[in-house]
């Protein structure tokens, strides 16, 4: 048996692992095909030439949840401290580094809010409990304003659960309830962010890294700048079977003829497929549907299937799914003395510090440093987002999209009133992603499929766009659950594949979490 993946992102990676780990497959009957020149997906961390360090964003992690994930990494050793896996990696370097923000929400006097209190009223709280109570069939396509009233989108709550999670009042009222039930234990503690947990650099260096060597260690193959246009798919017996799969590098296009015995792994679709990034005197460019890559297969697989799902669901509204990143890379720490004298965090140990009368709705988190591997020591690197970049800025009187970097660093010493030599010769490098919350998108049931979809014998798709049942989209975790969903069912393991921790069914939490809501 041969397998193929195509595409690299951490699904890929995970369902080459689960193979190897847990159905007994030699790592040279594995091959991962990558249109880019690296591994890991949207996990992408780098230093760019002349441009400074740059990462599109990070996932939430958490070791209360991410069952999948976490049962694999304990399997990755540490690339700094072999001894160790990376799951104990991670934990102690969080025991080293609790998080506990102090400064979540920023007003426009450069105070600090207390957020102690979620801002409810009755009417909020009843319709926050009818939309976490509802079925998934009654919510349906529904947006999250069809359940809550303008009045709760200016309550504390959701400024901190939207800008922690990336949620707009028009994305899937399903996906909002899956988040509200999954990490109902983040609750209590979503103003001080407690139960986040960090790697000890970016997610590429500190997940991707050791996964990818441990796979190469046991004979993985990577294909890089080879992307799969087609895969032939043929009905025998009732069943769609994948018999060969059409792929282009720089030589051309060819044809890798698959065994019945083969299988096949797509990843139908990315979260950042069309990203760009500018630079300090540049914007980021506006791509658009018609440079993107990354959905042309998944389309082209589910015409005329809808065991398949539909992409249109997801890649047909840009200006509902998109947002601007940004990384500055510090020559001097006088930007990370403020902050910390400013928010009472060290680096590393607070969160998003939003501030709330942004026009964009910008909000920057500080890593603990250094936040990359071979991040020169005078250096520090520190990140930011905004979720309204079509906004006229307060400080910049032009929209965050046309923004230059310099331009950016411009609006944040604004918010934050610092004197330009505060960010002397710190360099911002912004990123635009038209699909970044795509996921999140009002959609039906049927519009994601299966891992593995009905009456499929050898191909499956692995992404965050098939369908979990309980779970959420926009985390590490969906995308290895995924993969480790599909390889167990077409290989057939007999292991059982971690189960989903119910927080929200623990009496504890319930308690706590009514506790805070009547604060």
């Amino acid at each position: 048996m041969k397998a193929h993946f195509l595409g690299s992102g951490i699904g890929s990676l995970a369902g080459a692992a689960f193979m190897i780990r847990d159905a007994g497959v030699p790592g040279t009957d594995i091959t991962i095909y990558e249109t880019l020149p690296l591994s890991g997906g949207s996990l992408d961390a780098a230093w760019r030439p002349e441009l400074g360090y740059s990462l599109r964003g990070g996932r939430m992690l958490t070791t209360d949840h991410y069952e999948c994930l976490w049962d694999l990494m304990k399997t990755i050793p540490s690339l700094d401290h072999p001894e160790l896996s990376v799951f104990e990696e991670t934990v102690r370097f969080n025991e080293q580094t609790p998080a506990h923000s102090q400064a979540r929400l920023v007003d426009r006097r450069r105070h600090k809010l207390d957020v102690s209190h979620m801002g409810f009223s009755n009417a909020d709280r009843l319709e926050l409990l009818r939309l976490t109570e509802a079925s998934e069939v009654s919510l349906g396509t529904s947006k999250i304003s069809d359940w809550l009233s303008p009045a709760f989108f200016d309550t504390n709550f959701w400024w901190m659960w939207q800008t922690t999670f990336a949620f707009q009042p028009w994305h899937s009222a399903v996906e909002f309830k899956r988040y509200l039930h999954r990490f109902m234990n983040e609750f209590p503690r979503i103003e001080t962010l407690g139960g986040v947990k960090r790697t000890v650099y970016n997610q590429y260096d500190s997940l991707v890294r050791p996964l990818e060597a441990w796979l190469l260690q046991r004979g993985v193959n990577f294909v890089y700048g080879t992307t799969a246009t087609d895969v032939a798919l043929e009905v025998v017996g009732g069943e769609t079977v994948a018999r060969a799969i059409t792929l282009r590098d720089a030589a051309g296009e060819r044809t890798v003829p698959l065994a019945p015995q083969d299988l096949v792994f797509v990843q139908n679709a990315s979260m950042t497929d069309a990203s760009s990034v500018g630079s300090m005197s540049a914007p980021a460019p506006r791509l658009t549907k018609a440079d993107s890559h990354g959905w042309a297969l998944w389309e082209k697989l589910a015409l005329g299937r809808p065991q398949f799902g539909n992409p249109a669901a997801f890649n047909s509204r840009i200006a509902e799914s998109y947002w601007l990143s940004f990384t500055v890379t510090c020559q001097q720490p006088a930007f990370f003395d403020h902050m910390e004298a400013f928010t009472g965090n060290r680096a590393g140990t607070g969160g998003l510090v939003t501030f709330k009368d942004s026009n964009w709705q910008m909000s920057v988190v500080l890593y603990h440093q250094p936040h990359f591997r071979g991040q020169p020591a005078h250096m520090q690197v520190f990140w930011g987002y905004a979720l309204q970049p079509d906004r006229i800025g307060n400080f910049v009187a032009k929209p965050m999209s046309e923004c230059t970097g310099a331009e950016i660093l411009q609006e944040l010493r604004g918010h934050l009133n610092l004197d330009p030599e505060v960010l002397d010769q710190a360099i911002c490098i912004p990123c635009r992603m038209p699909y970044i919350t795509s996921m999140f998108m009002p959609r039906a049931h049927a519009d994601r499929p299966l891992p593995v979809p009905p009456g499929s014998r050898n191909l499956a798709f692995v992404s965050q766009f098939v369908e979990i049942a309980d779970d959420v989209v926009f985390t590490v975790e969906y995308s290895v659950r995924a993969a480790q969903m599909a390889v167990y069912e077409l290989l057939g393991v007999q292991r059982p594949v971690p189960s989903i921790t119910r927080h929200d069914q623990s009496l504890k939490v319930m308690m706590d979490s009514l506790v805070k809501a009547f604060r």
